[in-house]
This record gives C-alpha cells, structure tokens and sequence, in this order.
C-alpha cells in the first residue's frame, strides 16, 4: 500500500489539476458565447446567398464561368479548417477521420490529393504525409474575412491553374454545445442549382427575375465572393464549436479530477487506518510482552 505521504501528494496534484480544468472550462464558455453569436449571426447570410447564387445560376451552363468549370477529376483539393489549440477532445480528430476517408477514397481511383491546412492541428497532422500543399496557422484565434479572401483567392488561382479539378472543405459543423459533426460540402468547381429547387427551398412562386445588370456580369461578381463567404462560414462553424468541444472536455477532465480525489482519499484514509492499526498491534504486543 502507498505510503500517506505519497497519497497525499497525489491528491494535492490532482486538486491543482482541477483547478486548471475548471478555469478552462470557464474560458472556453466565455469564449463560446461570442463565437456562437457570430456564427448565428453569419449563417441567415450564408443561406440566403447561396439561395441567390442558385437562382442566378439556375439558367447556367456549368462551363460558363471559369469557377464552375466540370472537369474530368484528376486532382482533387481537400481546404481543411481545423483549431490551432489543442484539448478540445476528439473534435479535430473526428474531422481528420473524414478528411483521411476521402483521401483513400480519391487514391484508391488514382487521383491525386494535396491539402490545404486552416488551422494548426491540421497542418501538424498532416505535413508528415507530404500532401500539404498551403497552411495557415495562428489565425483560428482571431480571423476576419480578410483572412478567408485569401485563403479562397489563393485555391481559387490553383483551381484556374489547373492543379485541381474538384475542391472540399471540410470543417467541424455547430449542432449544438454538445453536438459538433464533421462536414464536407464541394467548394470547386461552383455547382449550378435547379431553378425549381432553388424555388422550393425559399417557398415562392414559379417564375424568372429580372436582373439588372444581367446575370452574367452579377455572377462574374458574385463568384469570388461566394468562395469567400463559405470559408469564413466554415471557419465560423469550427470556431465555436472548438470551443464548445473544449468547454465539454474540461467539463469532464474536472469530474474526472473530482472521482480521482475521493477514490485517493479514501485510500489515504484506509492507509492512516492501517498505521494506527499496526501502531495499536505493537502497543498491545509490548504491554504482553511485559506482563509475561
């Protein structure tokens, strides 16, 4: 059995771990307030431009414009937006899961995948593999839309260049604070949408807008823009529910800290019990001892 020493000093140890989990935990909350109102606020925009791309494409021939030009599938870009800190549990990895099925996917046709790491865990756990092609780290922390225009301009001008041929992006998506799934949505090339699902989905009548200027000198605007509105979309979705993942997991490090100290209390008690006990033997054996 240890000695009362030793557990002694592993209950104070677990006690100041606690401490450090508690106070994460409570940062991490502060921090996801801000970054799920953001994100709240950003997605009603994100919705309706992408119902406005649908049905400015809708009467679209999918080579029209050079960002939505269908190629055959030679290359294939994965931009994969991950947190530059770590102990957020298994969010990230969960999102290394996906983008690892894709890439066996894609190889096992005999394509070529490269890798565009947001985000520092990213780029750390995939730089060994030599398929990074671009990373941008420490900016997970406090990005604007500066930050995802050029990141889109930068897969954008690899996509024109003809390096890649189809383009995801992958991100860890906010259900909830509990809840954070990893998902995918094909970034490259912009795909045209049905003009009577477009009309479904926002509920109004059949029948075409009149756009002035026309629609194609909209679209050429439009296009970069799109580009520019799903990564910093994406970007916001992994923000808060990075700090969501890490507010549950200090959560459960803290109760965690909280069992180990009664389970190590009540050994340290169970020790002290077994030395009083011995002493007691030894008194009794002596007092004997003396008498006979």
């Amino acid at each position: 059995m240890a000695s009362l020493k030793d557990v002694q000093t592993k209950i104070g140890a677990v006690k100041k771990t606690s401490q450090i989990t508690n106070a994460m935990n409570m940062v991490a909350a502060s921090k996801l307030r801000g970054a799920q109102q953001k994100m709240e606020d950003f997605r009603p925009y994100t919705e309706k431009f992408n119902q406005a791309m649908g049905n400015l494409s809708s009467n679209m021939e999918s080579g029209q414009f050079p960002l939505m030009e269908v190629r055959d599938v030679q290359a294939v870009e994965l931009v994969l937006v991950t947190s530059d800190r770590g102990l957020c549990g298994s969010f990230n990895s969960n999102i290394f899961k996906l983008a690892e099925k894709l890439i066996r996917e894609y190889e096992a046709e005999g394509k070529k995948v490269t890798i565009v790491c947001v985000g520092k865990k990213g780029n750390a756990y995939f730089r060994k593999t030599g398929k990074v092609r671009k990373s941008y780290t420490d900016i997970m922390g406090s990005f604007q839309m500066f930050n995802a225009r050029a990141i889109a301009q930068d897969v954008a001008a690899n996509f024109l260049a003809g390096d890649a041929d189809k383009v995801h992006i992958l991100y860890g998506k906010f259900m909830s604070v509990a809840v954070q799934k990893p998902a995918e949505e094909v970034l490259l090339p912009v795909q045209p949408e049905a003009g009577e699902a477009v009309e479904a989905e926002a509920g109004s009548a059949a029948g075409d807008y009149i756009y002035e200027p026309s629609p194609t000198e909209i679209m050429d605007v439009l296009l970069p823009l799109y580009m520019n509105v799903m990564i910093y979309h994406a970007m916001l979705e992994t923000g808060a529910s990075e700090h969501a993942a890490r507010m549950t997991a200090m959560d459960n490090a803290t109760r965690a800290c909280k069992d180990m100290i009664a389970d190590l209390t009540l050994l340290y008690n169970k020790a002290r019990q077994a030395g009083i006990t011995a002493e007691l033997m030894d008194i009794v054996g002596g007092a004997e001892a003396l008498k006979g």
